[in-house]
């Protein structure tokens, strides 16, 4: 099979709106969504890692109170833990690592081939995502227990609002008690409800298929599903993207959003703007799909990637009175705060909103607020997620708003030969020059724009912890 336009497009185009699910995640963690990425292949239950935090007992913890730090009520009630967090994906592992920092205690090959004529073993590429997420688990395996957490592996759910109970792999169940209890299990992938819906799939299965499929059809125009369409696409495959917007990636830049059809349809993929899949059924061919204007369409895959919902079943939350709302969310103050005072909750299962670098912040101040002292609230202004529009800029500027754009050819696509463009952007402030978004679709954006998108070599800058010297100043 000969390679198509596998480039890195796609992930210029999300530069920042890039949460756990790009191409990096996809290859690395299979869409773990808040789980060990080790146990989420081999089993389909609710399976959480749960970090625990031992009590120091000749320290006194603070949390926060109505705004106010006060003493937590029960001082000299022994616990197990001084934290025990449900989850293990961004959000949980750094608000572990950063509580241990503050003092608390713990129990807790891509498949190408280049031989005359280029080929593409999907096999290949399956082992060697496999042969990476075990690596990665491994890795956090050491990592965590260095810092000084212990990792329990299970199914958990709440027994009170200080109790965890945790059911093993082997079937065995334990319970643990914890002055503070934090949810950070994330999110999963849902199906649309139409007839036929089991036949799809979804993006958690998209990387685990057997053999590489000739023709996907994909409902939903976010960035998962022109991520997996330009996978797909790259690979060889025929692709038919639909969508209910007139253009993909609705919450972007409507330019950018422009660039990305164009450069998609350029690419040989086919566009189905406005339009939405009615039934699924299958077919000696395959899967067939039904459209909502009546055409039909052939596949051997058909991918929903139509939005994720919150991971909270299983979790026994309501019934020691945590409060959810409509989708399962739950619902959490300015501090990441439940409605139980010892529980807490970070990341995508809260849906505020749902990015890798905003559960990396919302873990971080967590741990300043419950176990350093400081409490402090998320800033969700300047989030590296969806970009500026000008629309948004002019609703937050005092003055007029000046508009710069480039669009230029470059050299890596020149030399090649590809018909694809380089688009920057630059919204400022007329008066006081003050840049109030930025956007960028082209080769090496994430690196480019270094506002902490993940996965990048950018993002290691604004995620490093660990201080290494202090140098005295000059004029010491």
């Amino acid at each position: 099979m000969n390679k198509k336009g596998s480039d890195q497009f796609l992930w210029l185009l999300l530069e920042t709106s890039i949460s756990h699910f790009d191409l990096a995640t996809s290859l690395s963690s299979s869409y773990s969504a808040g789980f060990p990425i080790d146990l989420v292949i081999g089993r389909a239950a609710l399976v959480v890692a749960l970090f625990g935090y031992r009590r120091s007992v000749d320290m006194a913890r603070k949390m926060l109170i109505n705004g106010e730090l006060d003493k937590v009520g029960q001082e000299d009630k022994q616990y197990d833990f001084d934290l025990f967090a449900i989850g293990a994906g961004c959000g949980g592992d750094l608000a572990a690592l950063t509580s241990v920092s503050f003092g608390a205690k713990d129990s807790r090959n891509f498949g190408w081939g280049i031989n005359g004529e280029i080929n593409f073993n999907w096999k290949k590429l399956l082992h060697n995502k496999t042969q990476e997420v075990i690596r990665l688990s491994e890795k956090y395996k050491q990592l965590l227990p260095n810092a000084g957490v212990t990792m329990i592996e299970g199914e958990g759910k709440l027994t009170d609002a200080h109790t965890v109970e945790v059911t093993e792999p082997d079937g065995t169940t334990k319970k643990y008690s914890a002055k503070h209890i934090l949810i950070a299990t994330g999110s999963r992938a849902q199906l649309v409800d139409i007839p036929g819906k089991q036949l799809a799939i979804t993006s958690d299965e998209a990387l685990s298929l057997e053999e590489l499929p000739k023709r996907v059809v994909i409902l939903g125009g976010g960035y998962i599903a022109v991520e997996f369409a330009s996978i797909w696409q790259g690979m060889g495959v025929e692709v038919d993207l639909f969508y209910r917007k007139e253009l993909p990636l609705r919450g972007f830049d409507d330019e950018m959003r422009a660039v990305v059809a164009k450069n998609l349809e350029g690419r040989g993929m086919r566009l189905h703007p406005g339009t939405n899949l009615t039934e699924l059924r299958k077919s000696e061919d395959g899967i067939s799909a039904s459209t909502d204007h009546g055409d039909e369409f052939t596949a051997d895959v058909v991918l929903f990637a139509t939005g994720r919902v919150p991971n909270t079943k299983r979790l026994n939350l309501q019934s020691v009175g945590v409060e959810l709302d409509e989708t399962g969310a739950i619902k959490v103050d300015e501090y990441s705060r439940t409605s139980v005072p010892s529980i807490w909750a970070v990341g995508d299962v809260t849906n505020r909103m749902n990015l890798t670098p905003v559960a990396f912040m919302q873990g971080i101040y967590f741990s300043k607020t419950v176990f350093g002292g400081k409490p402090t609230k998320p800033d969700y202004v300047n989030i590296p997620c969806a970009v500026f529009c000008e629309q948004q800029a002019l609703e937050q500027a005092k003055n007029d708003v000046l508009v710069y754009t480039s669009s230029f050819d470059p050299m890596k696509n020149t030399i090649s030969g590809k018909q694809e463009k380089t688009v920057m952007k630059l919204i400022v402030d007329s008066e006081t020059d003050k840049v109030l978004g930025a956007s960028m679709c082209g080769p090496d954006a994430p690196e480019i724009m270094q506002v902490g998108i993940h996965p990048s070599a950018a993002e290691e800058f604004v995620t490093m912890r660990s201080l290494r010297r202090r140098v005295a100043g000059c004029w010491n």
